[in-house]
């Protein structure tokens, strides 16, 4: 194959759930090719590969490349996400997006080469980024000339090998602020059970961060024991994430132990806990369970909190029972400053590893002494487990008397 020619054009385009992250990296991408290389076109798919199949794009013009660094205020994307698998050819027939026998990634690839996009930047999490690797792989065995270069967003923080998926500090930090509001109904009535569900399907990451950030808070309040108003009702008193196993009956006896002396309980957790035995109760009472383009089960549709929910709320005597979910709220947030750093730091390097040619996912290799590199998209995987054997985790259960006993699935 000759030598690539020269970046004139680059593509972005964002995919997946959202994450506080995405408006920000799509702006520092503008931002950075503005700056060190005003020449090169840049256009943007509309809703992720959605737009690519369908040839749905914008042109970034002056004023967009003038403006963007306002985009690092706002959550959400700009330019649109969707879950669009490219080797599930008859998901895309059944939506429109190709036709009857067509190779969604033959279309695809026909589109970048119509479009003359030298360079496509995909934003997204496993999922994108493992179909980043299936078109990655596409390309090269049919020789277009065309370099993928992806960008990790997962609020789980969960992607193999990166260390840190962008957006996932943000989410961390908003759910507890959604936690603060939300446990402030535990003394909405007697006997009160707080659920507090967080994302992450696979990893407890999110659900252990964010019981982190909300302790951090908590250490900061003043209280006022003489009223009611203390540290004690206002603190998480479990943590259930997929990698711990969960013993129901014993935790429940601790709880129950802690809402007869101080009449409330709150619980975080990861709403991919306890998600094998939810599904398998379900299957054997004939029920179907839903699934994604990808396979996932549809989290949502099996109603994980209200399942832990009902199997506590009777087991501790509560008389009231609340579950709210932070997932929506936190993962549409503006970046944060730890974000905003790390987002700038990747999207410089991704515009380096363009104009060298250089395809990959951009992250701190975990297997390569955490540099920050363009790691091979063959490397890129889902589901990468929290570690639950970190000292910040084990000391967070040994101060609020939860045992640390790793799941066996």
């Amino acid at each position: 194959m000759s030598a690539p020619r020269p970046v004139r054009r680059v593509a972005l385009l964002t995919a997946g759930g959202f994450a506080p992250c995405l408006s920000s990296a799509v702006g520092g991408l503008i931002e950075r090719y503005t700056e060190i290389a005003p020449e090169v076109e840049i256009i943007a798919y509309q809703h992720g590969y959605h737009g690519l199949l369908t040839g749905n794009s914008l042109t970034i013009d002056a004023e967009t490349r003038k403006n963007a660094g306002v985009l690092h205020r706002f959550g959400g994307s700009p330019i649109g996400n969707s879950r669009v698998k490219l080797t599930n050819a008859a998901d895309c027939v059944k939506r429109g997006l190709v036709a009857e026998g067509q190779d969604p990634l033959e279309v695809a690839a026909e589109r970048l080469k119509a479009d003359g996009v030298d360079v496509l930047h995909t934003i997204g999490g496993d999922d994108t980024n493992t179909t980043a690797a299936d078109l990655a792989a596409y390309l090269a065995e049919n020789d277009y000339d065309l370099t993928v270069v992806g960008l990790p967003k997962t609020i789980d923080n969960d992607v193999v090998p990166i260390r840190q998926s962008l957006g996932a500090w943000t989410a961390a930090e908003e759910a507890a602020h959604f936690a603060a509001n939300v446990i402030g109904e535990h003394r909405s009535g007697p006997r009160m059970l707080i659920v507090h569900e967080v994302m992450g399907r696979h990893c407890g990451w999110l659900t252990a961060a964010s019981a982190a950030k909300y302790r951090e808070w908590l250490d900061q309040q003043q209280w006022v024991p003489g009223i009611g108003l203390t540290k004690e009702r206002w603190d998480v008193h479990a943590v259930f994430v997929p990698e711990l196993a969960l013993d129901i009956d014993a935790e429940a006896a601790r709880l129950k132990t802690i809402m007869d002396t101080q009449g409330n309980v709150n619980i975080f957790l990861s709403e991919g806990a306890g998600m094998h035995e939810i599904v398998a109760q379900l299957e054997a009472a004939g029920e179907t369970v839903e699934r994604d383009p990808f396979g996932h089960v549809k989290l949502d549709t099996i109603n994980p909190g209200q399942w832990f929910a009902k199997q506590f709320a009777e087991k501790l005597g509560a008389e009231k029972v609340m579950v709210q979910k932070s997932g929506y709220y936190s993962r549409a947030a503006a970046a944060n400053a730890e974000d905003l750093r790390l987002i700038k730091s990747m999207t410089d390097l991704a515009v380096e590893c363009a104009f060298k040619r250089e395809p990959g996912v951009i992250g701190h290799d975990e297997e390569n002494d955490d540099r920050l590199r363009a790691i091979e998209f063959p490397r890129i995987a889902g589901g990468k487990a929290f570690d639950v054997t970190q000292p910040w985790f084990g000391a967070l259960l040994e101060d609020l008397g939860q045992p640390l006993v790793a799941a066996q699935h």
